[in-house]
C-alpha cells in the first residue's frame, strides 16, 4: 500500500512540469513579441513590471507552496507504513484541486473560483494531515 501513496506525488510532479513548460513557453513568447531582452527580467520586481503574462508563472511558485506539505504528508505515510487506501484516495482529491486550480489559474484567472479550489485543496490536505497525525499519536 505505501507505494500508491507516491502515485499522487508523481502525477503532481506531472502537473508542475506542464505548468512549468507553459511558463518558460509563455515568457519566451512574451519576450520576443515585446523585445524584452532577458536581463531586462534579472528580479522579480523587474519581471512583474514588465511582464503582462505572469499567470503561469505565478502558478508555478503556488505549486511550491501548499504541495510541499502534500509531499511531505505521502512520503511520512509511506515510510510509517500508515497509508490507507482512503489516504490514496485523498490524496488524489487533493491533486485533482490542485490541477483545477492550475487550469483556472493559467487560462481564465478568475480570482474566486481560484480561491475556491485554492481553499478546498488547503483545507483537504490539512485534514489529511489531521488524519496522520491522529493515527500517529494512537500508534
Amino acid at each position: 500500500m505505501s507505494h500508491a501513496m507516491l502515485l499522487p506525488c508523481a502525477a503532481l510532479v506531472a502537473l508542475t512540469a506542464l505548468v512549468w513548460l507553459r511558463a518558460i513557453h509563455e515568457r519566451v513568447a512574451e519576450c520576443r513579441a515585446r523585445g524584452i531582452a532577458p536581463q531586462a527580467l534579472a528580479t522579480s520586481r523587474e519581471a512583474a513590471r514588465m511582464l503582462k503574462n505572469t499567470q503561469a508563472a505565478d502558478n508555478l511558485s503556488n505549486l511550491f507552496e501548499l504541495p510541499v506539505l502534500f509531499y511531505v504528508l505521502c512520503l511520512a505515510l509511506a515510510a510509517t507504513g500508515l497509508g490507507t487506501p482512503g489516504d490514496t484516495a485523498a490524496a488524489w482529491a487533493f491533486v485533482v484541486l490542485r490541477a483545477v486550480h492550475s487550469l483556472i489559474h493559467v487560462t481564465y484567472n478568475r480570482v474566486m473560483h481560484r480561491f475556491v479550489a485554492w481553499m478546498l485543496g488547503a483545507a483537504w490536505l490539512f485534514g489529511m494531515w489531521g488524519a496522520f497525525a491522529f493515527r500517529l499519536a494512537g500508534r
